[in-house]
């Protein structure tokens, strides 16, 4: 008996004796995200501008600006065996090795839904089934890996909803 009390002393010490103590570091150059104050400003309200007598004022000249390019993403690939869920979009498509792919879904009935979606605004997609068991809604497809990612580029830009539109090659 006293075996077993000596025993269940030990494990309940043992057991306390693990937990950890330790607190997260604090930095001088951190603070708390939620203390912290943000300070918005719109341009063209400055208040000082208010304050200056009418001759202080300075006339401000537009300045022209270089145009800015978009940030080019890199377009994200993938290798995969796919089959064509409809026999008219394989007859249209089968020789075809770039799709570009708009959503992927597990269930069909998802990528159906936003296949619809997609008609409603132009496009002309078709459902294929990758060996992963995602059905991938594409939007193009093509022979030549360039006309692809030409028409990724033109998604992104036009929609910038779709901008996580990427490449499947077909296996």
């Amino acid at each position: 008996m006293k075996r077993i009390l000596l025993m269940i002393i030990i494990g309940t010490l043992a057991l306390a004796g693990c937990k950890s103590k330790k607190q997260l570091p604090q930095s001088q150059y951190t603070s708390d995200p939620a203390k912290e104050q943000k300070v918005f400003t719109v341009p063209g309200t400055d208040t000082r501008e208010e304050e200056q007598a009418p001759e202080e004022k300075v006339k401000e000249e537009p300045v022209d600006m270089p145009e800015e390019k978009p940030e080019q993403k890199p377009v994200a690939v993938r290798k995969e065996q796919v089959s064509f869920t409809r026999d008219a979009d394989k007859a249209a498509n089968e020789s075809n090795t770039f799709f570009v792919i708009l959503g992927s879904f597990s269930y069909l009935d998802n990528a159906k839904n936003f296949r619809e979606d997609l008609l409603g605004e132009g496009f002309t997609p078709i459902i294929l089934h990758s060996e992963t068991g995602y059905y991938r809604v594409c939007v193009n497809s093509y022979q030549n890996e360039a006309e692809a990612r030409a028409r990724v580029a033109q998604i992104r830009r036009a929609n910038p909803k779709y901008s996580d539109v990427w490449l499947l090659i077909k296996n």
